[in-house]
């Protein structure tokens, strides 16, 4: 059996990238009874960028419904917030102490924004020891993660590594689970569907407010008549990603074809989003005029999950010396 565990930021609500590449596998996988998964609303990592009370509360929720609607067990696994379990917090001190600064300074979400340090806080120099913390304080062995995120993974395998090294065998070193086929879900101007791009899809908008975001994806000037290439439309490969085989078989004879323009498989990928989302888009709205059932939820998960990091911290502090 393996002990899995997933965290997503709640920083806004889950769209079409973070449930392809993050949410749907790791449900995926918890559904396996020979595995025991942990999932996880990192409203903490949040606070590097969100400063508004309400926003994150309410993304907290919004992110914690979209798991819910896509059908996590809660009752087999544990769900729980970050913010709920304070052990993360004191692990996280001890593991800062041991991180050498070259690495964090070699860390992507850092090196990302180190042109301009003025916008630069402590909380994102350090994002890495918390996600260690994260992991580590649960004794996961499977961390699936996207290819942007293999770096953190690896990181927090050098951390438990100088951990045991320095105190003796405690922590666990976990291994990364990436899914080749969702690395990188494309967003509506082709680049990686991201918020911080606003070029992602979300599909619990009402109707006529999805079809709007999907009528604008960018496509290249191709005439309707004219046959249109597959491998680098933004439309195609999102449908692709989503349909059956004999679905996209049909979507590529179509642009092959002639006479199909991209109007027609922008409002194919709408109806198909509609189609195979309708009970996920159903609960995550009845979730969300009812967020006392999703508070609910997380604290049942909280109080599994803080058996655990007592145990494992405990385990910490006796090898430290505490």
């Amino acid at each position: 059996m393996a002990r899995i565990l997933t965290g997503i930021q709640s920083s806004g609500v889950p769209h079409l990238g973070n449930l392809l590449g993050a949410i749907i596998p790791a449900i995926e996988l918890s559904k396996d009874p020979k595995n025991e998964s942990l999932f996880f609303i990192a409203d903490m990592h949040s606070l590097t960028t969100v400063r508004d009370a309400n926003l994150l509360k309410e993304n907290t929720y919004a992110t914690a419904a979209a798991w819910l609607a896509f059908g996590f067990n809660t009752d087999n696994n544990l769900f729980y917030r970050q913010s709920d379990i304070p052990e993360v917090c004191e692990l996280m001190w001890y593991l800062n102490c041991i991180s050498p600064y070259p690495m964090l300074a070699n860390a992507h979400s850092f090196k990302d924004k180190a042109s301009k340090l003025h916008n630069v806080n402590a909380g994102l120099f350090t994002y890495p020891v918390l996600m260690a913390a994260d992991i580590l304080l649960y004794d996961a062995e499977l961390v699936p993660v996207g290819k942007d995120q293999k770096q953190h993974l690896e990181m927090t395998r050098d951390i438990a590594g100088a951990f045991n090294h320095t105190y003796g065998e405690t922590l666990i070193e976990p291994e990364s689970h990436i899914d080749e086929r969702v690395m990188i879900i494309p967003g509506t101007d082709g680049q990686k569907m991201s918020k911080s791009y606003n070029n992602f899809i979300n599909i619990f908008l009402p109707d006529k407010k999805l079809r709007k975001q999907i009528m604008g994806i960018q496509t290249d000037s191709t005439q309707m008549e004219d046959p249109k290439e597959t491998t680098n439309c933004n439309v195609f490969r999102l449908y692709k990603l989503l349909a059956s085989d004999e679905q996209t078989a049909e979507m590529e004879t179509n642009y092959k074809g002639g006479n199909y323009g991209y109007g027609h498989a922008k409002q194919a990928l709408y109806e198909l989003i509609i189609d195979k989302y309708t009970t996920e888009r159903t609960r995550f709205n009845e979730l969300m005029d009812s967020k006392e059932l999703i508070e609910k939820e997380l604290q049942k998960g909280a109080e599994k999950a803080r058996i655990i990091a007592r145990g494992v911290l405990d385990r910490v502090r006796t090898k430290m010396g505490y």
